[in-house]
């Protein structure tokens, strides 16, 4: 396992502080204090003007066209967004060869559905990359708890793989990325399809990812107020996603906390990304911890300034660049070309 010196948080910058500082202002902009309305306004953000949202959530990178598609599942019809990056990059014609990567997004299983949120980091990957990215518009909660949202992604996936040739791409180079929520559903379906026997995943993006229900670390004491996201609000998460099932036992279910799993061997190659400020760092690099040590390859990278969020809002973090640009990295060297 690959490691970043930067393990000691340092100061987050003034400029997140001060959003972190305006969204605890608001009721609206914390799970935990959210009332039903507020978390059917922030399941799309429709409500907020578009230019407000390019700000603060990025804008779709010019060099990609797109194509929103509908996929028949089991469970019904799913949304899909499809990246594909126009002409050349790097040298590489645009062909049926492409790598092809599907995308998770965060927001606590609860919140951003309808891709247009988190349009910047799905579109920006397939530009640099030079690949095909499936956006997944998958179920959220509190109307479709766990293992809805769970069994969108893993159909998505079958679905990329097998019409990957027609989207341009290569089934055999095919990975996962998300983050926060997303990363834990990358983390999840990577180990559902090693089960299943399939579909072979080359690679998988784990930006932040949650991949434990424990509330008792020392990242979640040491950050449980930092900007963006509270431990409160994780404590919110959980009892939206999963509902019912709590009872039953979900929490410890690897379909929901991947570090449970019996076995994290026979794992695609990993790249953790961690938040220094985030509730979630220790989980995370325990997650990578024990993926290495079980025989996956992994590589963490340790953002020492960052609170949780940095893909959400690249409009007021500085590092989603550098960030994005260290993932973009990752997924080069494990999808070249056999």
């Amino acid at each position: 396992m690959t490691n970043d010196p930067a393990a000691r948080p340092v100061t987050i910058p003034a400029r997140v502080r001060a959003w972190g500082w305006f969204m605890d202002r608001f009721r609206s902009m914390h799970i935990a204090t959210m009332s039903p309305t507020d978390i059917e306004h922030n399941q799309t953000m429709r409500s907020v003007p578009a230019p407000v949202r390019r700000m603060l959530f990025g804008a779709r990178d010019t060099r990609v066209d797109v194509r929103d598609l509908t996929t028949p599942t089991a469970d019904g019809p799913l949304g899909v967004r499809i990246y594909t990056p126009r002409g050349s990059h790097a040298g590489e014609a645009v062909d049926a060869d492409l790598p092809i990567a599907v995308y998770f997004h965060g927001g606590g299983w609860t919140l951003f559905g309808g891709l247009d949120v988190c349009d910047w980091l799905p579109s920006r990957v397939a530009a640099e990359l030079g690949a095909v990215v499936v956006a997944v518009d998958y179920r959220l909660a509190p109307q479709h708890p766990y293992p809805a949202a769970v069994d969108d992604c893993l159909a998505a996936v079958a679905w990329a793989s097998s019409h990957a040739e027609e989207l341009g791409a290569s089934a055999s180079r095919l990975a996962l990325f998300g983050d926060s929520a997303g990363g834990n559903l990358s983390a999840v379906v990577a180990l559902l399809a090693r089960d299943a026997g399939g579909p072979a995943i080359r690679a998988q993006g784990l930006i932040y990812p949650v991949t434990d229900t424990t509330l008792d670390d020392e990242s979640m004491r040491e950050n449980a107020r930092k900007p963006v996201l509270h431990r409160a609000d994780m404590d919110a998460f959980f009892r939206y996603y999963l509902g019912a099932s709590r009872e039953h036992g979900a929490d410890d279910d690897p379909s929901v906390a991947p570090i449970h799993a019996a076995s994290l061997a026979g794992l695609p190659p990993a790249f953790v990304q961690v938040s220094a400020h985030d509730v979630l760092r220790d989980q995370a690099l325990d997650y990578a911890a024990r993926l290495s040590a079980e025989g996956t390859p992994v590589e963490v990278k340790t953002y020492a300034e960052a609170p949780h969020g940095w893909v959400t809002y690249p409009g007021i973090m500085r590092v989603s660049a550098r960030a994005s640009a260290d993932l973009v990295d990752f997924l080069r060297r494990e999808l070249a070309a056999n």
